[in-house]
């Protein structure tokens, strides 16, 4: 589905429908739209970028655009073609809590191990109050990305591996990190951690 068609092919269609939460008339508007904005066919990460900076004038939505456009990107091409586009879109917009939380899980592993690190998660965050600037007025235990990240370690962690050991020679080698288990309990506590991937919400 790389070529750009003015229209999606019955089969095309077909597949989408079963494959994402859109009816016929909402996949061929998206398409419509997808055509329009990237005549290619596909969406570069540059693109895709340009797309969080309207939602985010205020920030610098840069890094943030990069991390969820990997994970977008299925076949890592280093395009977007509009079946790869509609089903992360399907998922973030409409999909049910655990596949939200299994694609969110995806963004925060940023090497694909299997595990969130804390500095992984440290990225992430990161990259998202750099998106949202001055927009969002956080609480103090909040206000940067380390207190953050700290409070959704503290939360998550179920087996408290985020806890430095006691000796100074171990400590050095101490690497905390998340199950998708852990993450996908903790992210239920606190719902603020798949709010990022909601962006095209009042769209659909």
């Amino acid at each position: 589905m790389g070529k750009s068609q003015s229209k999606l092919s019955p089969e095309d269609l077909k597949d989408l429908q079963k494959n994402t939460y859109f009816d016929k008339k909402e996949l061929q508007q998206w398409y419509k739209g997808f055509v329009k904005d990237c005549p290619s066919g596909t969406l570069n990460q540059e693109e895709f970028a340009r797309i969080y900076k309207q939602f985010f004038p205020f920030g610098n939505p840069k890094a943030f655009a990069e991390h969820v456009f990997k994970v977008f990107d299925k076949n890592n091409n280093g395009t977007i073609d509009f079946r790869e586009f509609i089903c992360a879109l399907s998922i973030t917009s409409r999909g049910q809590l655990d596949e939200k939380l299994q694609w969110a899980f995806q963004l925060y592993d940023i090497n694909n191990d299997g595990t969130i690190t804390y500095d992984e998660m440290l990225k992430i965050v990161t990259a998202i109050y750099d998106m949202t600037g001055e927009m969002v007025k956080l609480p103090p235990d909040e206000d940067t990305p380390t207190k953050r990240v700290d409070k959704i370690f503290r939360l998550m962690d179920l087996n408290h591996d985020h806890q430095a050991p006691q000796s100074d020679l171990l400590r050095p080698f101490h690497t905390p990190q998340l199950t998708f288990d852990e993450f996908k309990e903790g992210s239920k506590k606190d719902p603020t951690i798949v709010q990022a991937l909601s962006l095209y919400d009042g769209l659909v």
